[in-house]
């Protein structure tokens, strides 16, 4: 039987479902004199009172409880003392008391997460390795204000909730507790029960390392431990990232870029063979996709749940870090992808935390994915906010990262986002925007340009939402650069069509230019283009294999010819023949072989060219950079266009977008001179005919085409030729 006199706190801390284990247990003064030490421990049959330089003195367990007292009648008592322990089985340790420690967290740290500005959370909440008065230890923080217990637990009390029960401060909602004596490496989870009465366990949303799927542990981890040495790097970032400077992205899924055996590489492994490769191919970044930890492999990593945690599946913290300071020492840049528009519902992640919609809205038509089976975010609640905005940072400063690509931003924008009418709900004006989710991405993009200055961050958004890499002073959201999508589809559009119907298909290429300069855009062909059943590259392309080619070849260099920074997934650099498959490596033994071979060498030219020409990347983003030639040519479906650096530099690109030479084709040039063939990707090396000019061609006084001078030249099959006056 429970001794009848226990108090109603008592009970609540006995059974597990108290708000502050502390106002009971730990060092207290006794109404009678002296002082009250209680502690609960489920494994201990005996314990024992240690005081600081005193004799060990037996405790008594509160009958038919795992509570254990001691009345200290007389004298002063430290309240540096510990506790001897034997458990049912003879074992006998000794260690601190959990309940005689203050708390960690500071006022102004609680005051911050409740109004949404800290944005170092990551440095609180969650598990910590740290000193709290003069005891080493881990301390453990997170945030669950509807929970009426929350307990850290793990193999340091055999996962029973009973034993490390935490304190919640106040109205902030934030439980805490420091258990001395753990160290990094520890398995954790927090043990939440709801003010229904369910129990459950979920992973730390601020882990910064979780076990390897299909476990789904926290784990302790100190990020103290690496020297990183890409200082020059992160210093010169605010001018190699800027915008008038060259980007050419490889976009990369690391789990099936290159395998061994069927199995992963790990992250160090990883670093030498993608820096070696990416910079033999001529590429200035990478990006990943998401890195975040997820359960799920099939989701590529876009259903994140360990916001603050790289993926175990290739290895530690540490060695993530490795894999970034390596690329960094050798001059490629590191981009993430990263997901703040939604999260899966798994029973161990962030969906109904507490037991109740904490991350997400509890409204389905608000808060729910139905074509993803997920959750989103509730913008409008400050601490969300500040969850995912110290999520954005954490990355930047952790783990020295240049710049993040956010996911689906236009399903963050629209509160109709794939949605039938009647299920969604207006914003507070009638309108389908999505307020606080515009605002969140407002203060996301001025947070990281303030404090990481040369950091780029890049919206993957699909729709025509106005000023999105616009700054936030003039009404903008603030990205640096915005993936255009509208250029990507209509361009496979007409490159999937026959070149004899290209010609009445002519305005899919030219109308890219009417609003090329709207936004500061990066061009892309990224994964989604080959997966899903949408073909690979080449299976894209019409004709037989030798135009198939000739058409990769011709897309890429227009691409690059093409105003906006260039993106370009992994294995299209080759053309490999199967769709992507995120479970098997990528099929590098076709690279070996021509055709492949020759539109890899194509392209790792194409990128040398185009980091040695400012022309092709100076001014980007505004019209002085760009001047139609011919654009009207659909007769013959050739396209001329002039690029220019911002001294006046200019280089020429020409397109014959169909089989058929065009021999003595007369082009109408700015100046006078030798026009040196800087790329032709018809060359034979590249696997085409090697049909072109002889290495260049000096022009005449002819105008034409609204240009002072002329030239003369040969136009290859299915081919891009760029020139560059010779001085």
């Amino acid at each position: 039987m429970i001794a009848p006199t226990l108090s109603p706190e008592a009970w609540a801390v006995v059974e597990a479902r108290s708000h502050d284990p502390f106002a009971w247990l730990g060092r207290h003064e006794h109404p009678d004199g002296g002082v009250i030490i209680r502690t609960l421990k489920p494994q201990a049959k005996k314990m024992w009172l240690v005081p600081k330089g005193g004799r060990a003195q037996a405790m008594t367990r509160i009958e038919g409880t795992d509570v254990f007292e001691k009345h200290w009648k007389k004298g002063s008592f430290d309240k540096h003392y510990t506790l001897r322990i034997e458990n049912r089985e003879g074992h006998v340790w000794q260690q601190e008391d959990v309940y005689r420690f203050s708390p960690m967290l500071g006022d102004m740290d609680l005051h911050l997460i409740g109004e949404g500005n800290h944005f170092e959370k990551y440095r609180i909440l969650g598990a910590h390795v740290r000193e709290h008065e003069g005891i080493q230890g881990v301390g453990f923080a997170v945030w669950a204000p509807a929970a009426e217990r929350v307990s850290a637990v793990g193999n340091f009390n055999h996962w029973d909730g009973r034993e490390h029960q935490m304190r919640v401060r106040g109205s902030s909602g934030i439980w805490e507790i420091f258990i001395p004596e753990l160290c990094e490496g520890e398995t954790y989870k927090f043990e939440i029960r709801a003010k229904n009465g369910d129990v459950f366990q979920k992973t730390d949303p601020y882990a910064q390392q979780m076990e390897l799927r299909p476990a789904t542990a926290s784990v302790v981890h100190n990020p103290k431990h690496y020297v990183w040495q890409d200082a020059d790097w992160v210093n010169k970032r605010p001018e190699t990232q800027a915008l008038d400077k060259p980007m050419s992205i490889y976009e990369l899924h690391l789990g099936s870029w290159r395998r061994e055996h069927g199995t992963y590489l790990n992250y160090k492994d990883l670093a030498h063979q993608v820096v070696e490769y990416c910079n033999w191919m001529g590429y200035t970044h990478i990006e990943l996709m998401p890195m975040t930890e997820f359960p799920y492999d099939g989701s590529w990593g876009y259903q994140t749940v360990g916001y603050f945690a790289p993926t175990s599946r290739f290895g530690s913290p540490d060695e993530f870090r490795y894999f970034v300071d390596y690329c960094h020492q050798n001059n490629l840049g590191v981009f993430l992808d990263w997901v703040p528009a939604h999260f899966p519902k798994d029973a161990h992640g962030l969906a109904r935390f507490d037991g109740t919609p904490l991350y997400e809205h509890e409204d389905p038509r608000l808060g729910e994915h139905k074509d993803w089976g997920t959750y989103i975010f509730n913008f409008g609640r400050n601490e969300v906010r500040n969850f995912l905005i110290a999520s954005a940072l954490f990355w930047l400063d952790e783990y020295h990262i240049d710049g993040l690509r956010v996911d689906a931003v236009a399903s963050m924008l629209y509160l109709d986002y794939s949605r039938e009418e009647g299920e969604w709900l207006p914003n507070k004006h009638g309108g389908r925007e999505n307020l606080e989710a515009i605002e969140f991405l407002k203060q996301f993009n001025c947070l990281v340009h303030e404090r990481f200055p040369g950091a780029v961050t890049m919206a993957e958004e699909s729709t025509s939402f106005p000023m999105v890499s616009r700054p936030t002073y003039l009404g903008g959201l603030g990205f640096t650069m915005k993936w255009n999508m509208g250029w990507m589809n209509d361009t496979l559009s007409y490159f999937k069509e026959d070149p004899i119907n290209r010609s009445y298909h002519h305005h899919a290429l030219t109308f890219s230019a009417v609003y090329a300069f709207t936004e500061n855009f990066i061009l892309p062909f990224s994964h989604d283009e080959v997966v899903h059943g949408k073909g690979s590259m080449p299976e894209k392309m019409p004709g037989d294999d030798w135009q198939k080619f000739a058409n990769q070849r011709l897309l890429y260099a227009y691409m690059y010819g093409h105003p906006g920074k260039k993106l370009q997934f992994m294995g299209l650099e080759f053309g490999q023949w199967p769709e992507w498959d995120f479970d098997s490596s990528l099929a590098w033994e076709q690279s070996n072989f021509m055709p492949h071979r020759g539109l890899q060498l194509m392209m790792r030219d194409l990128n040398h060219v185009y980091k040695n020409e400012p022309a092709l990347y100076e001014v980007d983003f505004d019209g002085a950079g760009f001047q139609w030639i011919d654009c009207n040519d659909a007769a013959q479906s050739v396209l001329s266009f002039i690029r220019r650096d911002k001294n006046g530099g200019e280089v020429i690109v020409v397109m014959n977008l169909t089989p058929v030479p065009r021999e003595h084709y007369r082009l109408g040039v700015p100046q006078a001179g030798h026009y040196q063939e800087i790329i032709n990707t018809d060359a034979y090396t590249y696997g085409g005919s090697n049909l072109g000019n002889t290495g260049g061609v000096q022009s005449d006084a002819q105008p034409w085409m609204e240009q002072g001078h002329s030239i003369e030249v040969t136009l290859p099959p299915l081919a891009c030729v760029i020139f560059k006056l010779k001085s």
